[in-house]
């Protein structure tokens, strides 16, 4: 038996440390740990309800607008405006929203994940970029196919970049998004202006991104059964009529088992028992934020989320396994295409290559229906409803960012915050073991694994796969 700590995981968001115990070349315990704390949700308190989203999107510079979507959608409830968002806002919102998706899908597949498989001995950047690559299972023409397209994607997150600067303001952190919809009216000319940049990055997406995937799904098909969970959640995202948790692009529910459920946010719970955190397991209407670094049982800066007592695993795998059962036609039809050309089945999804695929699949899908959205746009109709903020009231807003499932929870009191709890996707991937000694879903996804004496590389491989963001887990 041998321990091996990586620490920390590299080419991720943030600082994370995976501690493995290694028996006969299999590892049977796994501890991750964040190694950060922040304390976002205790600078919210006193402050204006309006300056909710202008902190919370400083979470994160890599998914900023994920926060300013769920703190809008906390405040709008708060409001009492959700049910009146002006159809301008709502699709502004989105199209601001879907463009930082397409950008970090892009982004985890090519530069923070595609180091892991590919060799970049002998080319240009090898000075720059080590690679952990011990087998060959590419071609040299494969291999150096895939370096190029490394670097075509760095000229495409750039686009996207623009894309969501032209509605949001600037990137990272928007300036657009607001509670009762946006607060930017945009011309034809910059409606054109999108257009034309969506489809150069859609063009890449469906020539390039999703046969490079499939590349890499073909040549490691036996990642498809590695890094399982099989338990999965998500909040939906994209509303596409009213502002609840029904009438979403993506639709909200969860998996387990093979069985789908729709989601009752009332059920979820946060745990803080391997925490560095004082304090009991509770909803996040009561959850609060109490540091205890000395903690004797505690080992990571990342909460414990549950929902009715189980770790469940958040993202791009859930998304699709839902949205296979109850979403859109054309995107039942997309991704049954995308599975059976990776000769795989929806139960795949929950794997180091089914993630991948996952968000090959949705960044594609979610490309094209933008193109829709811009056409929805009715530059002579409001962008955003008016309101007040009324001396005490309380919101939830609940989507799904590109790793996962959100929440913001905001309770107002006097005019001011009086409580405000974030729990993100990478809190409920990266949690640590609950009070009943149950791990978190990346443990879980580690645990079981046969690694040999790859034990780096095999576990580096399945912890990237979920796209960790280290800064949104620990607030």
């Amino acid at each position: 038996m041998r321990v091996v700590a990586v620490d920390p995981i590299t080419r991720i968001e943030g600082h994370l440390k995976v501690e493995l115990t290694v028996e006969d070349g299999r590892i049977v315990r796994a501890r991750s740990s964040g190694a950060l704390f922040r304390g976002i949700e205790i600078i919210l308190v006193g402050r204006h309800p309006l300056d909710a989203q202008r902190i919370t999107t400083r979470i994160c510079g890599v998914c900023p607008i994920a926060h300013s979507t769920a703190a809008s959608f906390a405040l709008d409830e708060a409001l009492g405006i959700s049910q009146d968002i002006p159809q301008n806002g709502r699709i502004l919102r989105n199209l601001i929203y879907a463009a930082n998706w397409l950008h970090n899908h892009i982004l985890h597949f090519y530069h923070l994940s595609l180091p892991d498989y590919v060799s970049f001995r002998g080319l240009p950047l090898s000075e720059f970029l080590s690679s952990g690559v011990e087998e060959e299972r590419f071609s040299s023409e494969e291999n150096e196919k895939l370096v190029q397209h490394y670097l075509a994607a760095l000229e495409v997150r750039r686009k996207a970049h623009e894309l969501l600067a032209l509605l949001g303001g600037k990137m990272p952190h928007d300036m657009a998004i607001v509670p009762g919809g946006v607060c930017f009216r945009p011309d034809p000319a910059t409606l054109l202006a999108f257009r034309f940049r969506l489809a150069e990055i859609r063009g890449f997406l469906e020539n390039i991104y999703v046969s490079d995937v499939l590349l890499l799904c073909r040549r490691y098909a036996d990642y498809f059964e590695i890094g399982k969970v099989r338990r999965l959640l998500t909040f939906g995202a994209f509303p596409e009529g009213n502002f609840g948790l029904e009438g979403r692009l993506f639709p909200a529910g969860l998996v387990k088992d093979g069985e789908p459920e729709k989601f009752d946010p009332q059920q979820i719970l946060e745990g803080v028992e391997s925490s560095w955190y004082r304090g009991e397991k509770a909803h996040p209407w009561e959850n609060s934020t109490q540091p205890d670094p000395q903690k004797v049982e505690g080992y990571s800066w990342v909460k414990a989320p549950r929902y009715k007592g189980e770790a469940y695993e958040v993202g791009p795998a859930a998304r699709v396994a839902l949205s296979l059962l109850w979403g859109p036609q054309d995107f039942r039809i997309l991704a049954r295409e995308l599975l059976g050309e990776a000769g795989v089945g929806p139960e795949a999804l929950s794997s180091v290559m089914g993630r991948h695929l996952s968000r090959a699949i949705e960044a594609v899908f979610l490309a094209k229906r933008m193109d829709g959205w811009l056409s929805q746009v009715d530059l002579d109709q409001p962008v955003a409803k008016a309101f007040h903020v009324p001396p005490e009231a309380e919101g939830q807003g609940l989507t799904d960012a590109p790793r996962g499932a959100l929440g913001h929870w905001v309770r107002i009191k006097d005019g001011k915050i009086a409580h405000y709890q974030v729990i993100s996707p990478t809190t409920w991937n990266a949690s640590p073991r609950d009070e009943r000694g149950k791990p978190g879903p990346i443990e879980e996804a580690l645990e079981g694994t046969k690694v040999g004496d790859n034990a780096l590389l095999v576990a580096g491989r399945i912890v990237r796969s979920f796209d960790p963001c280290m800064a949104c887990a620990v607030q």
